[in-house]
C-alpha cells in the first residue's frame, strides 16, 4: 500500500512539472481588458524615453479614470495631435502595497485606460507602446497616503529613437 502511494504521489508531482504555465509575455500579441497590443511600437532597444507629459493619478486598487484626470488627457492628447511624428509610451505605476504580479498587472491595466482614451481621442493606436512598472518606480519612496497617491499613476512621455 505504501508503494502505491509513493507511486501515486511521484506521479503526480511529475504530472505537475509537465504541466504548461501560464505566462504572459511582453512581446505575446493578444489583449488585455479593451486594448490590443500587438499593434504597438516597441519600447526595446536604443531609445530614450523624454517629454512628459501631464501625469494622471488613480484612486487606490482602481484602473479606471477619475474626473480630475480627464483635463490633463485633454490636454495631452491635444499636443499629440499636433505632433502627429511622435511615438510615445504610457507607463503604469502602482503604490508599493500588494504583491509585485498584482502591482504589475494593475500597473498595465492603468496604462491600457489611457491608451484607450487617447485612441478614442483620435491618437493612432500604432503610435502608443504600454509598460508596466508596478511598484518599481515611485515618485516619491516612502509609506505615507500622500506618497501612495502620487505613485498610483500613468506617465505618458514620448519615444525618441
Amino acid at each position: 500500500m505504501k508503494k502505491m502511494i509513493t507511486f501515486g504521489l511521484v506521479g503526480l508531482f511529475i504530472f505537475a512539472i509537465g504541466c504548461k504555465k501560464h505566462i504572459i509575455k511582453p512581446d505575446v500579441v493578444g489583449s488585455i481588458g479593451t486594448a490590443t497590443f500587438s499593434d504597438e511600437p516597441s519600447v526595446r532597444g536604443d531609445f530614450d524615453i523624454g517629454n512628459n507629459l501631464k501625469i494622471v493619478y488613480f484612486d487606490f486598487d482602481k484602473s479606471d479614470l477619475v474626473n480630475d484626470s480627464f483635463k490633463a488627457l485633454k490636454e495631452n492628447a491635444n499636443y499629440l495631435s499636433k505632433k502627429s511624428f511622435l511615438k510615445i509610451a504610457i507607463e503604469g505605476h502602482t503604490d508599493n502595497r500588494g504583491t509585485a504580479e498584482y502591482n504589475l498587472s494593475l500597473g498595465q491595466r492603468r496604462a491600457l485606460k489611457v491608451k484607450d482614451y487617447y485612441v478614442k481621442f483620435g491618437i493612432a493606436a500604432d503610435r502608443i507602446a504600454t509598460i508596466s512598472y508596478g511598484s518599481e518606480k515611485p515618485a516619491i519612496d516612502e509609506n505615507s497616503e500622500f506618497a501612495w497617491s502620487r505613485n498610483r499613476r500613468s506617465e505618458t512621455k514620448t519615444i525618441k529613437r
